[in-house]
């Protein structure tokens, strides 16, 4: 793993997160208590910043990046699946993009709502809390019910035990 300054800026990270070996974290980055960034993710903060919420993990492979003046947010209990792309979006709180999705410039993912893997979701999309959007371009194509959020919950707690797990095992090879 590498953590990189650019440009006098340092990324913020909370001491709890878990930060895969061959992951790169610069700039103006702030990932947010028990998250964690999997194998070979790449998150750069060189243009605009990106914020990551707690409880959330970034899986592996995936690309964070932004545009001029319009940062990358990501909030709490967010899940991003392997190889995905984020660039200058916004993803809300509980919700999970699937594997190998794009989510580009000005595009908002609302609250607990799922991004089918593959998708790619358009420059100032907006998709609506708590459904189910698929495609390229994305559409929605159901609402969640409980299952699903049960699953969304599932998933999110097994990532934070995860990475603990992944977390305590490096401090351990390190003595």
């Amino acid at each position: 793993m590498s953590v990189l300054p650019y440009m006098g800026k340092y990324p913020n990270i909370h001491d709890s997160v878990f930060l895969a070996k061959g992951s790169l974290v610069s700039g103006e980055v702030t990932i947010g208590k028990d998250s964690s960034i999997w194998y070979n993710t790449v998150i750069r903060g060189d243009i605009a910043p990106t914020i990551i919420g707690e409880r959330t993990s970034i899986q592996d492979n995936s690309t964070l990046h932004q545009s001029p003046g319009n940062p990358l947010i990501i909030e709490d209990e967010v899940t991003v699946g392997h190889n995905a792309v984020l660039h200058s979006c916004i993803i809300r709180k509980g919700a999970m993009v699937g594997m190998g999705a794009i989510i580009l410039d000005g595009a908002e993912v609302g609250e607990e709502a799922i991004i089918g893997a593959g998708s790619l979701v358009p420059p100032g999309k907006k998709i609506p809390p708590r459904c189910l959007a698929v495609g390229s371009p994305a559409k929605v194509v159901r609402e969640l019910g409980e299952r699903d959020y049960s699953e969304l919950k599932r998933i999110r707690q097994s990532y934070v035990e995860k990475g603990q797990y992944y977390k305590q095992i490096e401090k351990e090879e390190k003595k």
